[in-house]
């Protein structure tokens, strides 16, 4: 969940109304001990061409590079030393590089006691332990980000903070349990550490609520079940657990958090059935539980309790039973899904009320949400052209029906064709029968169509011809025949995509001709006769001409027998 670039676009807006507008007002210089604070911190540092403009000479502070002060009482209140920030730190200086920070963390940063905000992400600061003073600083940030780092050790309990807190320590390698964290802490984003244990602690036992609003855990080694007390937690807008060890089912005290509008449970080891309590959770737009045990059927209630989703994914579980047709009222659904399970049944004819796949429109490439802090944009990662892929920047673009490997029978339904705005069908490894629908060539937006492994017939339509930004296609191992329709897109794939079928023509081989059995035989026979019979006829002349000169000469018993062998040479070559 990317919150920060726009938390960071809101400050850099503030920041440029704030120069605008005191324009022409004379501006405090930077306090002197904060200046020389921000020459230690400098002292400490790798890359100091970063910072070049940070030196003595240089008295006023609040125009350094990465440099923010308050207008009114010059107090340096930001520190901008992310390496991504080239564009914040360029609206102020041109001397902003993309050189990376290194070197050791100094104390000094403890001396500028009206900082708030502080980014140090993406740096190369090395494996280092964050020194205990460190820490500290949460007691007056109320935002801290140092993201992207190789720092390591354990993360204290941050409970002194007095404002609201954005703090994300992710990508780094931090190990031991969750920290304990006060309830003003807004934003909490420890993803892709390595953090181990239970969730109990961190979770349960509170006695009043918390204000947390974003929740990122991803990609850690925390295990055991994810602890059923979400009741003082009800200001949580996102939760993202995903890759973690969790077993055991979703907690039906999740149903308490009614302003949650993104929920990522992917690759753990969950089971069980989906808690009926979700049903309070009406203000949801994405749903991620893939890649667990789930079972049971998919719940009705969801088309209809639900109704703002724009993102299912329920791929690798063990659902079953039928695609409930309440799913069909889900008119902002962009993402369905529901691959690798058991289902059954026929795909629902009245898919076509999905409304958001039909339109052709741009939406905005990017899925949002918002909290007291600003918008973050949500993630996953969706199986597309037969590679998983991580959408984050472009999710919102993402228009995608995947029922792939079910046990989904009957036939395609004429009213998929009607979601004109679709860029990646995917039906394949079930028991679908009849014809592709003759009007495929009416989703326009095709990217990408899996049909493989089905029972399908007949002809491919000629309009999939027209299917000009098709760049995946696999009809293989179907009961398809006749001519391939000539089309640009159609000629373009290998062989693969239409093996197992009974189709002919580009960019199948064309197969050889064959010739006819009798005709080869009979012309082996022929020609072999005709030259015997040749051969036959010259030795039978030759022996009659000899024959004729040597019999009058041949009077004694020796002639006789000379005459013998000759016409037994003669009858051993007749046959």
């Amino acid at each position: 969940m990317d919150f920060v670039a726009i938390y960071l676009l809101m400050l850099l807006c503030s920041n440029i109304f704030t120069d605008s507008f005191s324009k022409g007002i004379p501006q405090p210089s930077c306090i002197k001990s904060e200046r020389q604070a921000l020459l230690k911190i400098k002292q400490q540092l790798k890359q100091p061409n970063m910072l070049a403009d940070w030196k003595a000479g240089n008295e006023d502070c609040c125009k350094w590079v990465r440099v923010f002060c308050n207008t009114v009482t010059g107090h340096v209140t930001e520190l901008q030393l992310g390496s991504s920030n080239d564009t914040i730190a360029s609206s102020r200086s041109k001397k902003a590089g993309s050189l990376k920070l290194g070197g050791k963390l100094s104390p000094a940063l403890l001396d500028l006691k009206h900082l708030s905000y502080l980014d140090l992400s993406n740096n190369d600061f090395g494996p280092t332990q964050i020194p205990d003073w460190f820490w500290n600083l949460t007691s007056q940030l109320q935002y801290l980000n140092i993201s992207g780092n190789q720092f390591q050790g354990k993360i204290p309990d941050l409970l002194t903070n007095q404002a609201s807190l954005v703090l994300d320590l992710s990508f780094n390698n931090f190990t031991g349990s969750l920290p304990g964290i006060s309830l003003n802490v807004t934003v909490l984003d420890l993803s892709n550490n390595v953090l181990s244990g239970s969730m109990s602690q961190f979770l349960c036992h509170k006695k009043h609520q918390m204000k947390l609003e974003v929740l990122n855990l991803e990609g850690n080694h925390l295990s055991g079940e994810i602890p059923d007390c979400w009741e003082k937690w009800r200001s949580l807008v996102a939760i993202e657990l995903c890759n973690n060890n969790f077993s055991g089912g979703i907690p039906s005290s999740m149903g308490a958090l009614t302003s949650l509008e993104s929920l990522h449970l992917r690759n753990n080891h969950l089971e069980g059935e989906i808690p009926d309590s979700l049903t309070n959770c009406t203000q949801l737009l994405t749903l991620e539980f893939a890649a667990n045990h789930l079972s049971g059927e998919i719940p009705p209630w969801m088309g209809e309790r639900l109704s703002k989703l724009i993102i299912i994914s329920f791929q690798s579980n063990r659902f079953h039973g039928h695609v409930p047709e309440q799913i069909c009222g889900l008119s902002s659904l962009q993402i369905l899904d529901l691959s690798h399970n058991n289902l059954s049944g026929n795909i629902p004819s009245c898919i076509n009320n999905l409304t958001a796949m039909i339109s052709r429109k741009m939406s905005c490439s990017k899925i949002s949400y918002n909290t007291s802090k600003g918008c973050f944009f949500d993630n996953m990662a969706l199986m597309v052209k037969g590679t998983m892929l991580d959408y984050s920047n472009t999710l919102g673009l993402i228009k995608l029906v995947d029922l792939s490997d079910n046990n989904l029978s009957g036939e395609i339904p004429e009213e998929m064709t009607m979601l004109t705005g679709l860029l990646s069908l995917n039906l394949s490894k079930n028991h679908l029968v009849g014809k592709i629908p003759s009007n495929i060539g009416a989703i326009k937006t095709l990217e990408c169509v899996d049909l493989s492994e089905n029972n399908l017939s007949g002809k491919i339509p000629d309009s999939m011809s027209e299917l000009s930004f098709l760049s995946y296609l696999n009809l293989s191992y179907n009961n398809l025949t006749g001519q391939i329709p000539t089309g640009t897109q159609l000629q373009s794939f290998s062989e693969s995509s239409f093996l197992g079928t009974k189709l002919y023509g580009p960019p199948l081989p064309t197969p050889k001709t064959p010739v006819p059995a009798s005709n080869i035989v009979g012309g082996q026979v022929d020609n072999r006769k005709q030259v015997d019979w040749n051969f036959i006829w010259m030795e039978i002349g030759f022996w009659c001409g000899f024959l004729c000169v040597a019999c009058p000469l041949l009077v004694t018993n020796s002639g006789d027998a000379c005459i013998v062998h000759i016409l037994t040479k003669l009858k051993i070559k007749h046959f």
